[in-house]
């Protein structure tokens, strides 16, 4: 791992250390105020290049998310390079034209960067909230799945297979809004766990009673909500 953090190092310094020897070489160090603003301007695209991978929020789909960054990045920095070079070459004497220029590339590049993180970070969430109704409902199905085969009487049996029924057969999605219901509904199954593992048979009937109501109540707001 280290050895291969090492290499990209030295694979990003590349271009730092050809172009800036080609500029210095070439050209030396007295420049117009046109050439220094490009040359800025082409260390700044490749900068914003290489940061672009540790914007990326992490998740799924990160590689669709690292990849749509890292194109846009790539691209500003190719059209930054042709153009920065083209004022560099030309070295005119009014630095307007190559700032302005320049500048605007740059705030595009700013405009759809920003977007596309925005954008991103709406999938991310929509992802994350999307794994966690998935892991309520099979989470909470599987605990009272093993709990049903650990019950030895008949009617306790027939009592947790309905709270079963219940939670497998409600809607993955959830809503902000149940997020505390559904909290006291895992509790609730835990501590059915515990009666279970102790046989005792009031305390098994109070919970899965009271279960079944709040996973109907659960699911008759998440109607409402959606």
């Amino acid at each position: 791992m280290e050895k291969t953090k090492g290499l990209w190092g030295v694979l990003c310094l590349i271009f730092l250390v050809v172009f800036n020897t080609a500029f210095f070489v070439a050209g030396g160090v007295d420049h117009r105020m046109s050439v220094w603003i490009s040359y800025g301007f082409i260390h700044l695209a490749y900068f914003l290049l290489l940061l672009t991978s540790r914007l990326a929020r992490s998740g799924k789909s990160l590689a669709v998310f690292g990849f749509s960054l890292n194109a846009l990045s790539s691209i500003y920095f190719i059209m930054e390079l042709i153009t920065g070079v083209a004022f560099i070459l030309i070295a005119p004497e009014d630095y307007k034209a190559a700032l302005l220029v320049q500048l605007c590339i740059a705030g595009l590049y700013g405009i759809f960067l920003i977007s596309h993180m925005i954008a991103n970070e709406h999938t991310a969430d929509a992802e994350e909230t999307r794994q966690y109704q998935i892991e309520y409902v099979k989470n909470a199905s599987a605990k009272v799945k093993g709990m049903m085969e650990s019950v030895g009487d008949k009617d306790l049996s027939k009592r947790v297979e309905k709270v079963y029924d219940a939670l497998s057969s409600s809607p993955a999605k959830s809503h902000p809004n149940l997020a505390q219901m559904e909290s006291q509904i895992l509790l609730s199954i835990n501590e059915l766990g515990d009666a279970v593992s102790t046989d005792e048979k009031a305390k098994i009937i109070s919970l899965t009673a009271s279960l079944l109501v709040l996973i109907n109540e659960r699911n008759r707001q998440l109607r409402m909500f959606n």
